[in-house]
């Protein structure tokens, strides 16, 4: 296997992941000895709305997918009207293919508590929520511990660091619902409902969390806040492209020789990341990926010199999300790839809109069909109308992610389609069971 060129290996830019490897770096101790909290005290010396503007100055931009500024996002919560106000978390990883907030949870919890506390002094809060996975057993653990060891030193709880400043952190496990990373139904969820999206306006700003201000925001958004404010807004805009300031996790899987967390400086290309990774799977060449997990349109080898940021990718016709690069041959199929990615969205429906509980029980049966060898011609027309129907006039995004990966596959790979339908390709599911069934 031959290693990455030199210039390719420093683009490799560990800020959030440069404690990973540190022994025992989840402990309070360790973290301490390696500038843990320093950003804390740093910004406790300026005035909330000092510590909004400097965010806004960074560039920095949300992690969670959207890739909305942050400094902007906070800006959006009121001030001065009396209420309480909070800040959530969004913890619930599941989107298929992501991966990277679950080991920075693990391996450097306290850089997203002392995030967390940053922007509770900016966004004036006195309680926070972190919402996670229910599967992340371990995790959760570990933020608890960590949550533990912040109070009793002092940075958690009355009077932090003698600034005035009151704060607790909840960490609270959900029950392994994917719509719940959606931001409404994950409070909904956290309020002790069942999670489904609400209908928007009010916005969370004005009305979040018990129907007061909120402020949500994923893992790795928060856990940057620290390196941002002790580099400084001038540092983290020189580790990205223009418009995109930053590292990002990029997490590969799929056909790669050393799948895993590659964090560099926004705008990598996909074939950079792929010589990180060692290249594809001895006998295998690209044929398309997903640039940020399972609801962007899939991308093919030709995007793979497109800058993995959030407007080049947009330009190119998908999303960003989660940088969550799944790889695949061609050995692959794209069809039986979309028909998975649909049966997950139609099992993982919260049934509130009809267009996503419908549309895609629908696609589902189409495309077992068109993989058992029974398709036709007009079963391609009906997956793209199905989808229009679905795209955009959900609740939530969910949705849109469903009809994204029918679409995306069908414009890319319509001949893999035909194939099947034609008989030029063997059936990928069995011709039995096929009405009724999920």
């Amino acid at each position: 296997m031959s290693r990455p060129s030199p210039e390719v290996l420093a683009k490799l830019t560990p800020v959030l992941t440069k404690r990973w490897l540190t022994p025992d770096a989840w402990d309070i101790d360790v973290y301490e000895q390696l500038d843990g909290y320093a950003a804390l005290r740093k910004a406790l010396k300026y005035t909330p709305d000092e510590v909004i503007s400097f965010m806004k100055e960074s560039g920095h931009r949300g992690r969670g997918g959207a890739g909305f500024p942050t400094g902007v996002k906070w800006s959006f919560v009121p001030k001065e009207d009396g209420k309480p106000h909070y800040l959530v978390v969004n913890a619930d990883e599941g989107e298929p293919g992501t991966c990277k907030d679950l080991p920075l949870m693990m391996n450097d919890p306290h850089s997203l508590i002392e995030g967390m506390i940053i922007a509770c002094w900016a966004l004036h809060s006195q309680k926070a929520f972190i919402y996670i996975r229910g599967e992340a057993v371990h995790a959760a653990r570990r933020l608890r511990n960590a949550v533990a060891q912040a109070k009793q030193r002092g940075y958690l709880g009355k009077n932090i660091l003698n600034s005035g400043m009151d704060l607790d952190i909840v960490v609270h496990s959900g029950a392994g619902a994917y719509i719940c990373g959606e931001e409404t139904a994950l409070l909904d969820s956290l309020e002790g409902f069942r999670g489904q999206p609400r209908l928007r306006p009010p916005f969370p700003a004005a009305a979040g969390l018990y129907a007061q201000p909120t402020n949500i925001n994923n893992v790795g958004t928060i856990a940057s806040v620290p390196h941002i404010v002790l580099g400084g807004a001038d540092w983290w805009k020189s580790l990205g492209s223009e418009n995109a300031a930053g590292t990002m996790i990029y997490s590969l899987s799929g056909r790669v020789k050393n799948p895993g967390q590659y964090e560099c400086g926004m705008g990598i290309t996909l074939r950079e990341l792929l010589e990180l990774a060692g290249g594809m799977e001895d006998g295998h060449d690209l044929k398309f990926f997903t640039p940020g997990g399972s609801s962007t349109p899939v991308l093919t080898a030709d995007h793979q010199d497109v800058p993995l940021d959030f407007d080049n990718v947009a330009k190119a016709g998908s999303i960003l999300g989660t940088t969550a690069l799944m790889i695949y041959s061609d050995a692959d199929s794209p069809v039986y790839c979309a028909y998975r990615w649909v049966k997950f969205y139609a099992h993982e429906s919260c049934g509130k809109c009809t267009p996503c509980r419908e549309g895609n029980y629908w696609l589902t049966r189409l495309y077992k069909r068109i993989l058992s060898g029974q398709g036709t011609y007009e079963d391609l027309d009906t997956l793209l109308d199905a989808s229009e129907n679905i795209n955009g006039r959900a609740f939530c995004a969910l949705g849109d992610g469903a009809a994204a990966c029918v679409t995306s596959s069908i414009q890319h790979f319509k001949q893999d389609y035909i194939d099947l339908i034609e008989g030029h390709r063997r059936p990928l599911l069995d011709a039995t069971d096929l009405v009724g069934a999920h």
